[in-house]
């Protein structure tokens, strides 16, 4: 009893956050398992008829298989994204941090600004076809950086001051050049960030529905979220495939999410005492 006079708190956060994140997760994947009449009742109840399988048949078939082609581009899209936000972000991080200049203070400033402005969708659009990239994955990949970036380079920045100057005096008096310095020396020890990053920019980028939509249009270039739309009109909408599609796209952030969240709790705190 004492215990739980003590952790009582605890476990009312644990039981109010099963609630948020399970009950939703749970409706999904039982209105994924239903016919489409039942599936239209929008409703808890268990399904009468099974069909998974011709569920999920549909759903990756339907318009020449465009489920597998959006995974693949998310994938590119994330995997490209992430590489380059981690290896931007890390760079200018350890520059900001060691090699402070007059220029400091405007740099901070731009990066605050570019956490707290939104995107301006119009002149971005302009700018893309001006130069080729509007409708491109390369286009779209660098938009994702932009967006991305930072964020990453206060994370990166919060680390590397925990990081010791004497292991850059260390290398450098050992004849290290700034390349060799920072890819062999410093970027080993941001494991902990790197792998906060990763997680955090891969979820939001493979999810992101917003940028696509606007800065990559077409068939061929269709992400994850975007397939949402083959299951819904104006006037019907298969909720069944709908929410197979949605379980499908859901299961890999998730998943990824579940086995890294240790270290993302690590990368987002290491930082937090020494900035």
């Amino acid at each position: 009893m004492s215990w739980l006079r003590r952790n009582w708190l605890g476990i009312v956060a644990i039981l109010v956050s099963g609630v948020v994140f399970l009950v939703p997760f749970g409706f999904i994947v039982l209105t994924a398992l239903k016919t489409k009449r039942q599936a239209g009742l929008l409703n808890f109840a268990w399904p009468t008829t099974f069909q998974p399988w011709e569920n999920l048949v549909e759903v990756v078939t339907t318009r020449n298989f465009m489920l597998v082609t959006a995974f693949i581009n998310s994938t590119i899209l994330t995997v490209v994204s992430v590489t380059l936000l981690v290896v931007f972000a890390a760079m200018v991080g350890f520059v900001l941090q060691r090699r402070p200049t007059r220029w400091n203070g405007l740099i901070n400033l731009l990066i605050l600004t570019g956490l707290i402005m939104p995107p301006a969708v119009v002149p971005t659009i302009w700018l893309l076809q001006s130069i080729g990239l509007f409708k491109t994955l390369h286009g779209m990949i660098l938009i994702e950086v932009a967006y991305g970036l930072s964020f990453s380079i206060l994370l990166f920045r919060a680390f590397i001051a925990t990081i010791p100057r004497d292991l850059d005096e260390a290398a450098t008096i050992d004849g290290a050049g700034p390349l060799t310095l920072f890819f062999r020396i410093i970027l080993p020890l941001l494991k902990p960030v790197v792998i906060t990053n990763v997680v955090v920019q891969s979820v939001a980028i493979f999810n992101d529905f917003t940028n696509p939509l606007y800065y990559l249009p077409g068939n061929e270039n269709v992400t994850v979220q975007l397939t949402l739309y083959n299951f819904q009109s104006q006037f019907s909408t298969s909720y069944n495939l709908l929410f197979m599609n949605i379980l499908l796209i859901t299961i890999p952030p998730l998943v990824v999410f579940i086995f890294f969240n240790r270290q993302i709790v690590a990368g987002m705190t290491a930082g937090a005492v020494k900035g």
